[in-house]
């Protein structure tokens, strides 16, 4: 597994993040686990999660189940860099309660302590804004971030759905409080959703923030969808399916496997493989469900692309251009 340098920190992560969204909802706990081991013995040391996730009435179970792995020990949480996040509800009732969301200096305070609890460590390596927060100033949120890394409960801030002027603006804040502000951002970046390429990417690489791209595959889109309908008979479902039911969608995505197939490559390899070539990606955020995703996954990450296919993949799936020339006319 490569590595690489996570922002402007010391963490040394790999080339992959290890997302466990399915773990609970879609992945039961023993299959999470060994998951989770055969991830660590490959390498793949950066782990992913959320205090949402589980989603419903099972909120926190994900990190109920990466907090279980962490118990049997064996050195697994000293060699993971694990990065969660807050902002959601966490309110299990069908109503909502106030400052039990969002990025209130109270709602950091009760998450963080709520999520070590689950994960049953003493700190995490990347605390995660996951959306922004229009309400809370930036100043508030430094603030009670400088205090849990005062405590050693946090190591580091990252963001998650930010614009690149969210990016500037918590980074300009966070300097003029003598502090470090944003290590990382999470944007959604794939071959068929390039708009990150604008503004996010810039302004993440000009503040010194890590990228992490998730939704590689465009929700399964780009993980041989038709191909997967004509040999085995598996149609797309959700927002592949939509997505297909557009036909220069549908076209796009035929030209992109036709392109691979040519070169004898496993579309959803390259999907991964193309973000691991592109400025400013410290990796992809992949999801498995099963060991055999996993194991896709890191073909993945020894994949070279060739300059042919490079060239071919930009021409079925054309970025939006260099910014600032891009916003020209």
């Amino acid at each position: 597994m490569k590595y690489t340098q996570l922002g402007r920190t010391g963490l040394k992560v790999s080339r992959l993040v290890l997302g466990t969204m399915n773990f609970g909802p879609q992945t039961d706990e023993p299959t999470s686990h060994g998951i989770l081991d055969a991830a660590l013995d490959s390498g793949l040391n950066f782990v992913d999660t959320a205090n949402v996730y589980g989603w419903g009435e099972n909120k926190g179970r994900t990190e109920e189940i990466i907090g279980t792995w962490f118990a049997q020990g064996g050195d697994r949480r000293e060699k993971t860099v694990l990065a969660t996040k807050v902002y959601g509800s966490m309110y299990r009732d069908a109503d909502t309660w106030p400052n039990y969301d969002r990025l209130s200096a109270l709602n950091i305070r009760r998450a963080v302590d709520a999520s070590l609890k689950r994960l049953q460590t003493d700190y995490i390596d990347v605390y995660q804004f996951h959306h922004v927060d229009r309400l809370t100033p930036f100043e508030e949120i430094w603030q009670a971030v400088e205090v849990l890394i005062q405590q050693g409960k946090i190591l580091y801030a990252g963001s998650s759905n930010f614009p690149g002027y969210k990016i500037a603006q918590a980074n300009e804040i966070a300097a003029r409080h003598g502090r470090l502000g944003l290590v990382s951002e999470q944007c959604i970046y794939n071959l068929a959703e390039r708009r990150a390429e604008m503004e996010v990417i810039p302004a993440a690489q000009e503040y010194g923030l890590g990228v992490i791209p998730w939704s590689p595959l465009h929700g399964g889109l780009l993980g041989g969808v038709i191909k997967k309908e004509v040999e085995g008979g598996r149609r797309a479902s959700g927002r592949s399916a939509d997505a297909l039911a557009n036909t220069a969608v549908r076209a796009q995505v035929q030209a992109y496997e036709d392109l691979l197939d040519k070169h004898g490559l496993e579309p959803g390899e390259v999907g991964l493989a193309w973000l691991l070539t592109r400025p400013g990606v410290t990796g992809p955020i992949v999801g498995p469900r099963t060991q055999e995703q996993l194991d896709s996954a890191l073909r993945a990450a020894e994949l070279e692309l060739s300059q042919e296919v490079l060239a071919g993949l930009d021409e079925i799936f054309p970025g939006p251009g260099a910014s600032p020339e891009a916003f020209a006319w």
